[in-house]
């Protein structure tokens, strides 16, 4: 083992537009330097696009990202911090 956590953050934001500002935003905001990974989370049995949600999963080896701050900045664009 090599002592490092794999340690991850999954932002479920409503919309893709609002996951791309937000991968925009953590740059800026958090000085997240790592290219976030954008997902498209389709509900079960949905087929319409539009009931999708987007999860914006971010690494954070070091754990200098607050989870209590990134729920908070989620909510900005009506999203949320999902325990892993």
């Amino acid at each position: 083992m090599s002592g490092v956590s794999d340690v991850r953050h999954v932002l479920v934001l409503p919309d893709r537009d609002a996951a791309e500002e937000v991968v925009e935003a953590l740059g800026e905001r958090f000085g997240v330097v790592e290219e976030p990974q954008l997902v498209r989370d389709a509900l079960a049995g949905e087929d319409d696009a539009e009931d999708a949600q987007w999860l914006v999963v971010l690494r954070d080896e070091a754990g200098r990202l607050d989870a209590a701050e990134l729920d908070r900045f989620a909510g900005e664009w009506e999203g949320w911090r999902e325990e892993p």
